[in-house]
């Protein structure tokens, strides 16, 4: 999909409670012993050192609401020209209503701007951003707000007490393994076309592709997830090979000597290093920020991608790389000149 589309701002908060991959392995240390499972081995096999969590009791839509108004200041819009705003969180405040109705309704927003919830697993940003296009480039709004707020307190610490069972099987840790990488925080963006932005970071299009026969691999619930780490894998990565033949075909510029930078959604270390193998991709290009932040779920990737620009790692006019697998599964790739 060609566009007129630009991203106008990006904000995000991250909570200041940092806790260890160390300190997660010791309080479940008695089991990690029985397996014969060093401490230390959450980090090795992950390349996760610490995550962030928010102080008991924090909802996400309080955190995305944060993000949302850093934002608006930022960007110096005109919040009465919101047209929509979308939600993409995994973490809700409830089953019902949507968390975006509770960011409108804190933000007070218009009562003509629309406002509901995406949800697609780590792909719901870009797929939420990709909804708000389509608005954009219909001349149905003005600006649209796109929200994240994620918050890994919630399943972590069911997880956890599993993981404590004295009875605790082998094929339960395993199972219960990637909720240990989950990390928290809140993310905001805003988008508008070409005509009403001071930018210029212009969404080229993008492409995605689904292999739903392996929707099952990582399912998560309120009390934690059930995921097969080695199968989602391969069978991401695979996914990722097929997108990218088509990102080739159907997107400007997009290889690896074309592309400045890659900003994608992170799972672990090993993950990033075999997609880039598989792909092609040049390691010095990936930025990274799962060592120090674990897995935020859809909040990742455009976390990632303000960071990298507060760095100093995107210059104008660079071509920058999108990417995400999500479980269900779906990946995605966005072509962005910055």
């Amino acid at each position: 999909m060609h566009s007129n589309v630009v991203i106008e701002a990006i904000a995000y908060e991250l909570p200041s409670q940092i806790i260890t991959s160390l300190s997660i392995e010791e309080q479940i240390s008695a089991n990690l012993e029985k397996f014969g499972i060093p401490l230390g081995s959450l980090e090795q096999l992950t390349g996760i050192r610490e995550r962030r969590v928010w102080d008991a009791g924090t909802r996400p839509s309080a955190v995305a609401t944060l993000a949302a108004r850093k934002v608006i200041e930022e960007s110096g819009i005109n919040p009465d020209e919101i047209g929509c705003i979308i939600n993409t969180s995994v973490s809700k405040d409830y089953i019902e209503p949507s968390v975006a109705c509770l960011v409108h309704g804190n933000l007070k927003l218009s009562a003509n701007c629309r406002n509901y919830d995406i949800g697609n697993a780590c792909l719901g940003f870009v797929d939420g951003m990709s909804t708000m296009m389509m608005l954009l480039e219909t001349g149905q709004i003005k600006y649209g707000l796109v929200v994240d707020g994620e918050s890994s307190r919630d399943p972590m610490e069911p997880t956890m007490e599993r993981l404590r069972d004295p009875g605790l099987t082998m094929e339960t840790f395993r199972d219960n393994f990637a909720t240990l990488t989950l990390g928290s925080g809140a993310v905001a963006m805003i988008l508008t076309h070409k005509d009403n932005s001071d930018s210029g970071h212009f969404i080229n299009g993008s492409v995605s592709m689904a292999d739903t026969e392996n929707n099952l691999l990582c399912v998560g619930t309120h009390e934690g997830g059930i995921t097969k780490p080695h199968e989602l894998l391969v069978a991401g990565v695979a996914l990722a090979a097929k997108a990218w033949k088509i990102c080739e075909r159907d997107l400007a510029n997009w290889s690896d000597e074309t592309i400045d930078i890659y900003i994608p959604h992170q799972v672990s270390i090993p993950h990033i290093t075999k997609l880039s193998e598989t792909l092609g991709m040049s390691m010095e290009k990936i930025f990274l920020n799962v060592q120090t932040l674990g897995n935020i779920g859809p909040a990742a990737l455009p976390i990632t991608l303000k960071m990298a620009d507060e760095a100093g790692r995107i210059a104008p006019g660079n071509h920058v790389s999108l990417l995400g697998i999500g479980s269900g599964l779906n990946c995605t790739g966005m072509s962005v000149t910055w």
